[in-house]
């Protein structure tokens, strides 16, 4: 059973990442998704603090996002890097084609810490404004695929990291909601 899932992820893997190389305008829009669509959520989540007529509220479920994201980023991939360490494609015996690079993480790819990030950020603002959360699910989807895309992980630590954002941020929304009270 382990060898099939195992074999699943690399064929996943050599399917997604050998499209890299190939098509220059692909590999920029594969690394502006990885790298640089973070920042354009960031901005978005800021303008809608700023100039929503509702900023009390917009500000409380950004909080939740953010304590969320921080959460599974931090606390959560840290204790599983604590009993669990998985090398990057690149890393191991496997040769992907990596477009981005990850100083000092060659051994961290178990979970993904941005479809972490992202899906406890998604989840949280999706509990509260259901469109917002749309937007940033489907950010998230479009990070962590070009994760895969890049190089920099495997299929099998994107989809542990998007259950662990999506329960983390789950759980600082019943939390936050609870503590409200």
């Amino acid at each position: 059973m382990f060898s099939v899932l195992a074999e699943l992820n690399q064929n996943i893997l050599t399917s997604v990442n050998g499209l890299a190389g190939h098509w220059p305008i692909l590999d920029r829009l594969g690394i502006f998704f990885a790298e640089y669509l973070q920042y354009v959520l960031g901005l978005l989540l800021l303008a809608v603090i700023v100039f929503s007529k509702e900023r009390t509220k917009r500000l409380f479920m950004a909080a939740a996002a953010v304590l969320a994201a921080l959460l599974a980023r931090f606390a959560v991939k840290g204790l599983i890097l604590m009993f669990y360490s998985n090398p990057r494609p690149y890393a191991g015996n496997f040769s992907a084609r990596q477009l981005v690079s990850t100083p000092g993480e060659d051994f961290q790819s178990f979970p993904s810490g941005h479809a972490l990030f992202f899906f406890a950020a998604a989840t949280a603002i999706y509990c509260y404004d259901k469109k917002l959360g749309m937007v940033f699910y489907t950010a998230a989807i479009l990070i962590s695929f070009a994760r895969i895309f890049v190089g920099v992980h495997w299929p099998s630590d994107i989809l542990a990291g998007a259950i662990l954002g999506i329960i983390t941020g789950l759980l600082t929304y019943k939390a936050a909601k609870f503590l409200k009270k």
